[in-house]
């Protein structure tokens, strides 16, 4: 199995350096001299110290994979790393996708969310969460104007980030901070378990390019996966978008018929095997699910009960 993912990730990687317009010089596995990001390691960890998810903005799987404007996502990440070629969010607009991956709450009890308020009266839940469940978390947001900011202030979007809505988080001022503290954390080898990091809404690809957030992607994971915590085998990254664009159904969670319910959501860890592709059916309740197995934690929230879990299919 490993032998055949290594020889469709040298395909993939020889396809795109001949016929991937667009792409930014020395970004290819094989022109960087990086070392490699997975299969390093032939066995997972029965529990992750850390598991780290990166949410960008509003594109769906046709518009970003195969896309000579994403460059690290196609030629390094989906290469080298896993892909999930059967992704979907829940729902649209925004907001709803990033309460229900980690929450777990239905479809029908996300209504509330459903104009990307501010987290304010109205607009946020009493629901538990991942951030709750973890044994720690953090969360990071890029341009955040001061810790736990509960509205929009452009390039920060409150709506990007799910811890500010959940009122049983009385911590939230000490863990969801800004994006510059996450280096600190690395270097200091202190990140906590459950990581969300959050871009500002031009680097996450909203009200900027493809090409922009896939530069910004490939400098936020290479500093990842250089980290302690990452070499020691430890870590584990996804990568996702909240929604697809200009979709025409607002129930996404197994709509295999609507583009925009069809999200790219990309594995990286050292026991995933380079090129590994699953197209099995999993939406971001299978983030969630997969990601408090991967912690240790056996209470499953909400729809992650009845999720699948990503853990085997990427090694993880």
């Amino acid at each position: 199995m490993g032998t055949t993912r290594a020889t469709a990730a040298a395909g993939l990687l020889a396809l795109c350096a001949l016929a991937c317009p667009g792409s930014l010089p020395g970004e290819a596995v094989a022109a960087t001299g990086d070392p490699p990001m997975c299969g390093t390691r032939s066995s997972p960890p029965a529990v992750y110290q850390h598991v780290v998810w990166i949410f960008l903005e509003n594109h769906g799987y046709g518009s970003v994979i195969g896309s000579g404007d994403a460059p690290f996502i196609n030629r390094t990440l989906a290469a080298e790393c896993g892909l999930a070629t059967n992704a979907h969010n829940i729902t649209h607009p925004s907001l709803p996708n990033y309460v229900a991956a980690t929450s777990g709450l239905p479809p029908a009890a996300l209504g509330r969310f459903k104009s990307d308020c501010n987290a304010t009266h109205g607009c946020v839940t009493r629901a538990q969460s991942i951030f709750a469940q973890a044994p720690s978390w953090g969360a990071y947001a890029e341009s955040m104007p001061k810790p736990c900011t509960h509205w929009f202030k452009s390039p920060y979007a409150a709506s990007h980030n799910p811890a500010v809505y959940y009122t049983k988080l009385p911590d939230c001022r000490l863990h969801d901070v800004g994006y510059g503290q996450l280096q600190a954390a690395l270097d200091a080898d202190t990140l906590p378990a459950f990581v969300f990091i959050t871009p500002n809404m031009c680097n996450d690809m909203h009200d900027c390019s493809v090409g922009t957030g896939d530069a910004w992607l490939a400098r936020a994971v290479r500093r990842l996966v250089a980290s302690p915590a990452y070499q020691a085998g430890t870590m584990a990254i996804f990568v996702t978008f909240d929604e697809g664009e200009d979709g025409g159904s607002d129930q996404c969670a197994r709509n295999t018929h609507d583009p925009g319910c069809h999200i790219p959501l990309l594995v990286v860890s050292p026991s995933t095997p380079p090129g590994a592709r699953s197209s099995m059916l999993v939406n971001h309740y299978s983030l969630l699910r997969t990601t408090e197995e991967m912690l240790g934690i056996s209470t499953y929230l909400g729809r992650a009960r009845v999720a699948k879990s990503m853990r085997a299919a990427f090694n993880l």
